[in-house]
């Protein structure tokens, strides 16, 4: 069961980023349509081999299929339009996202054409990949397969294929019909569906800040990075987090929020499979820590000790944790110039090295001296007052 002759959207554009760094660039991909269907099923092809399984589990579900215009012209964009849609509807809750789980999944239309062609060429579509690492690998395997048979002199038939993760190559499901193949025929029963202006505007006045507004505005008011501020808008949950601390420990202090929350943070989550409501670090907690990094109070290497200990809930505080470790970082130049001047005593290779010109034999000393601190000298200092005596 379709919406095909009245769909709910015609028209509009999504925008997307594609990359990441010196290489990144914004695009916009038009939408064809958005409609309602009816879920049929899902085909499992990764557990059978040689044989495809159907689960009807999610048969009679209503589904949103959102058609884009032929815009994409990579498999690195198709991938940036995925998973810019995959944040969206999540951030709305109108979807889980759950790939696995098929409640989020992908078609795509692969064809090609000879550089300097206007007409596209005739187009395959891969059905129901179902992780953006196989929409991905499915539409490169696709794009080289079609081009190696057109110098081969061939023709791409259009078709309808599936990808098997197993061999990276997609195979033939069935010769694609067009759309009046598919005999599509109205259901006397299902009246078109009327959605006033009202309506709208009143939905709309409800959205919240929509994940490519607030990552504009981070760009804007905290000086991320484009990257930054799109990794941090991938989820309206991290994003959360990511606010309350930033609140918590100010907005000067954003980007080394920032960076703890793109790295630890999101390293232990990973690592536990849990999703972010689910941590036991709180966004109070990370601000505590943030602050006494920046403030030297610790050391960036103790702050991510501070922060396993919170993690591992042995302290209510970045506080609490440096105090009862005894972790507090060791500023007094007098203390830190002792220990440079007993490494320098006991490492005479190293320093005929650096004075030789081998700059890595800093950094050997350096160790030295933060090993006999266990730690807790600024390293800053360290390294400063280690160049200043091997070069005078």
């Amino acid at each position: 069961i379709s919406q095909y002759e009245l769909p709910v959207v015609v028209g509009g554009e999504i925008a997307i980023r594609v990359g990441d760094g010196d290489d990144a660039y914004d695009k916009s991909v038009r939408l064809t349509r958005a409609h309602l269907e009816e879920d049929a099923g899902k085909s499992l092809h990764e557990d059978f081999h040689g044989m495809s399984g159907i689960d009807l589990n999610r048969a009679g579900t209503p589904l949103l299929e959102i058609v884009s215009e032929p815009d994409m012209r990579s498999s690195a964009e198709a991938v940036a339009y995925a998973k810019t849609l995959h944040t969206l509807v999540r951030w709305i809750d109108i979807c889980d996202g759950n790939m696995q789980e098929g409640s989020f999944r992908c078609d795509a239309n692969v064809s090609v054409r000879r550089r300097g062609t206007q007409a596209l060429g005739t187009r395959r579509e891969i059905k129901n990949l179902n992780s953006f690492r196989f929409l991905q690998q499915a539409i490169d395997y696709e794009v080289q397969w079609q081009i190696e048979l057109l110098e081969d002199g061939g023709r791409v038939q259009q078709a309808t294929v599936l990808f098997d993760p197993d061999s990276g190559e997609t195979r033939m499901m069935r010769s694609k019909e067009d759309a009046h193949d598919y005999r599509y025929f109205p259901d006397p029963d299902l009246l078109p569906l009327a959605i006033d202006s009202d309506w709208i505007a009143t939905v709309r006045s409800s959205l919240p800040e929509l994940p490519a507004e607030l990552a504009q505005r981070l760009q804007q008011s905290h000086g991320l990075s484009p990257y930054d501020a799109l990794t941090l808008t991938s989820s309206r949950e991290l994003a959360r987090f990511y606010l309350d601390t930033v609140d918590a420990a100010g907005t000067a202090l954003a980007k080394p929020c920032a960076n703890w929350i793109m790295g630890e943070f999101s390293a232990r989550l990973n690592k536990a499979e849990i999703e972010v409501g689910e941590a036991p670090l709180a966004p109070s907690q990370l601000a505590g820590l943030v602050r006494r990094i920046a403030d030297n109070t610790i050391s960036n290497n103790i702050g991510k000790k501070v922060f396993d200990a919170l993690w591992n809930g042995e302290g209510d505080s970045a506080d609490a944790v440096i105090e009862a470790k005894g972790l507090k970082q060791v500023t007094d130049v007098g203390a830190i110039e002792a220990l440079v001047d007993d490494v320098l005593a006991a490492n005479q290779k190293s320093v005929d090295e650096f004075r030789a010109g081998k700059e890595k034999a800093l950094n050997a000393l350096v160790g030295q001296v933060m090993k006999a601190s266990r730690g807790k000298a600024n390293p800053t200092q360290v390294n400063e007052l280690l160049r200043r005596k091997l070069t005078n």
